[in-house]
């Protein structure tokens, strides 16, 4: 299914979402607003407050807190993408110039501290010791992922548990939080809470999996970043550590060289290596993989049209081209 059509499901809760985004963006001081606007303004697929909204009315959820609580998970995203982009010295995003490209890096990660304080004053509004546990144990395992990618940059021995604990704390967590925090707030059973936890670790997981494949086959237009940014900034990602394993002598050293200096010289040989020897194929697999434990942890809810957008949510982050 089409993403839109999924968000049609929610269409007025989003209305709501990006009414509290807006509102809740705003700062006295100009550049704050200026820069927060610039970036939550840049376009985005949105899964994650998507995400939160569907399993929220897949648990029965008939209050507001929920638009809330997508809002807050849109920031905590957001946030982080504004630090990535330092910490990578990345200059395109979404197919246009970062935020540290036009206002600089201390702007970006100032801003990007706004951003995840905000989040914080908003949980508070929401008066659930349980949803402010849970983001602020989420947040915390998304630093010490931003600081276990540094480690793993620009060494070509990292392995796949190593990468697989980094885009679990990175890019997994902030997803499974928010399908539990949905749960929290609708007080669904132990059993659905856990479900659905569950449910986003895997999404999370599979959609990180893809995008990190997808810089190794993608169109640039399409993708919106540039094509071998991952391997520019030394990152050993499942589709390299793959053909690793799998490469003859020569293409194991190229590919060990690109990696150790962020070299992207030999972009084009490294990209028909990684798809010759599987590495394309073999992530594909574990990201449909984890699709289908996704899948499978949905069981415990009652059938809704909103489960149903759980589901076909869960096949497009395996199944998209951008």
């Amino acid at each position: 299914m089409h993403l839109e059509r999924i968000r049609s499901l929610v269409s007025a809760d989003f209305e709501e979402v990006d009414r509290v985004v807006q509102y809740r963006l705003h700062s006295p001081v100009a550049l704050v607003d200026q820069v927060a606007s610039y970036i939550i303004h840049a376009g985005g697929k949105r899964l994650r407050p998507l995400l939160v909204l569907l399993a929220a009315r897949a648990c029965g959820h008939t209050g507001k807190d929920h638009v809330e609580a997508a809002a807050i998970i849109e920031f905590i995203h957001t946030a982080t993408l504004l630090h990535d982009d330092v910490v990578d010295e990345s200059s395109l995003r979404r197919g246009r110039d970062t935020a540290n490209e036009v206002f600089g890096n201390a702007t970006s990660v100032l801003v990007g501290d706004f951003l995840y304080s905000r989040a914080f004053q908003m949980m508070v509004s929401l008066d659930r010791m349980r949803v402010m546990s849970i983001m602020a144990d989420a947040t915390n395992t998304i630093a010490e992922g931003e600081v276990l990618q540094l480690m793993n940059a620009g060494d070509p021995d990292t392995t796949e548990a190593r990468y697989l604990e980094v885009i679990y704390r990175k890019t997994a967590r902030l997803f499974e939080a928010g399908a539990q925090i949905a749960a929290v707030l609708s007080d669904a059973p132990p059993e659905v809470e856990e479900a659905l936890s569950r449910y986003g670790k895997h999404v999370g997981t599979a959609f990180q999996l893809v995008d990190d494949a997808l810089d190794y086959q993608a169109d640039e237009a399409d993708l919106g970043k540039h094509l071998g940014d991952d391997l520019a900034e030394g990152k050993p990602t499942l589709p390299l550590i793959y053909a690793l394993q799998q490469g003859n002598t020569q293409q194991r050293e190229m590919i060990q060289s690109a990696i150790r200096n962020g070299s992207v010289e030999q972009l084009a040989e490294i990209t028909r290596a990684v798809a010759s020897l599987g590495g394309l194929a073999y992530t594909a697999r574990l990201a449909q993989s984890e699709v289908d434990q996704a899948l499978k942890s949905l069981a415990p809810l009652p059938p809704s049209p909103f489960a149903d957008g759980l589901r076909q949510l869960a096949e497009f982050a395996v199944k998209r081209k951008h």
